[in-house]
């Protein structure tokens, strides 16, 4: 079900709207409507949903619309054409139409924003910060004091909810805005760049925390990141923009294989596939493999035995080989080093990688019992040297 609706949204900054939207139609681009109307546009025909307890990243180099736009879904940002609906119970409100009462409504009970600067009162304690949002809510003081505390509980910060922000670091900080957004307890969060002025391993561990809370609470978050590294971690869908216009819009493990243009591929190119990419992407197809008698050659001196696609064995010169079904809980440094393991079509190329470090063979996927593929050395190489990815040049 679908909570962020936007719809062919524009977006203009300058007082020449009417010249502006026809050169727009005209296909002129950003820097030439800047030089004939004085405009600048923000957002050009921008399209995408998000659906209930998504994490969208809107994702691209500075300037290239991500947070006008994201900022377009709280009201703080104008659109000149188009609509931009957000969920309140069984209706879809109008951002770009709305009455300043309902504006009201839907900023306070709606949706919530984490900002990159922390945009904490000095003059408040941690604890304080964190209800701020609920005394404008108009919420009695003791209930929105005992709302907050279990929130700062969640962030771990409850030792320090007594402490004024400048006796926090960075990370911490961070960590407020995130207690004093989810406090709200509204559907929508959105997310401008909040961890990009940390040091790298904060903003690694506050990503984790995220998904972790993410789990347990199932908000919807729009996140605006210039990180791919991150984009892919955090993310279910992600939408890149360039100059103010959505490029591709998929699935992050679509968005590295699949770039839909160069400036995509080039963004992709150094990108770390092992956050990203799962076993089905990498793996040689059971087709592909060369076929006699019904049994399936890995190599010249190991062979499957199949029926119907199930795994009847794994053999070699030597005899039948020994197969581990496995699971996250599995022990690989209890596992035998020649064991060929049995694992699910969409492992996670990490979770792949930490296999092949502990065992000596090649992996099986599988999909319920059927035998889809298998991953050895050259499928990792392939991906690890950034060989997964392609674009047609025909489209």
């Amino acid at each position: 079900m679908a909570v962020v609706s936007i719809e062919n949204v524009d977006i203009v900054f300058g007082d020449n709207q009417n010249q502006t939207l026809p050169l727009m139609d005209k296909g002129h681009s950003r820097d030439e409507i800047l030089g004939m109307s004085g405009d600048v546009v923000g957002v050009q025909n921008a399209n995408i949903e998000v659906n209930e307890g998504e994490i969208c990243v809107l994702m691209g180099l500075s300037g290239s619309g991500k947070s006008t736009l994201l900022r377009a879904v709280n009201g703080l940002n104008k659109i000149a054409r188009g609509r931009c609906l957000v969920r309140d119970g069984d209706k879809m409100i109008d951002m770009a139409k709305c009455d300043d009462s309902t504006l009201r409504h839907m900023r306070t009970h709606r949706v919530s924003m984490v900002f990159q600067s922390f945009a904490l009162m000095p003059w408040l304690t941690v604890l304080e910060n964190v209800a701020f949002g609920l005394e404008m809510q108009g919420m009695p003081k003791e209930e929105r004091l005992q709302k907050a505390r279990e929130q700062l509980k969640m962030v771990s910060l409850d030792q320090w909810a007594d402490k004024k922000p400048d006796e926090l670091s960075g990370g911490m900080r961070q960590r407020v805005g995130l207690a004093r957004a989810f406090v709200m307890d509204t559907d929508v969060l959105l997310m401008d760049e909040p961890f990009s002025a940390l040091d790298p391993l904060i903003r690694s561990q506050l990503q984790d925390e995220l998904i972790e809370l993410q789990k347990r609470l199932n908000k919807t978050i729009i996140f605006v990141s210039h990180d791919l590294d991150e984009a892919l971690k955090i993310g279910t869908k992600i939408a890149i923009m360039e100059s103010a216009r959505i490029i591709q819009e998929d699935a992050p493990e679509q968005i590295v294989l699949n770039p839909a243009t160069e400036y995509v591929e080039k963004f992709v190119a150094h990108t770390n596939p092992l956050n990203v990419l799962c076993g089905s992407s990498l793996m040689t197809p059971i087709d592909q493999l060369v076929e006699r008698d019904g049994h399936i050659m890995i190599n010249d001196n190991t062979w499957l035995e199949l029926d119907n696609g199930k795994l009847i064995k794994v053999y070699n010169s030597k005899g039948e080989m020994v197969t581990v079904d496995w699971s996250p809980e599995t022990n690989l440094a209890n596992s035998p080093k020649d064991a060929v393991f049995l694992v699910p079509a969409n492992i996670a190329m990490r979770e792949a990688v930490e296999i092949r470090y502990h065992a000596e063979q090649f992996m099986i996927l599988m999909e319920g019992d059927q035998c889809l593929g298998v991953l050895q050395d050259h499928n990792f190489y392939h991906a690890l040297l950034g060989k997964h990815f392609g674009r047609d040049e025909s489209l």
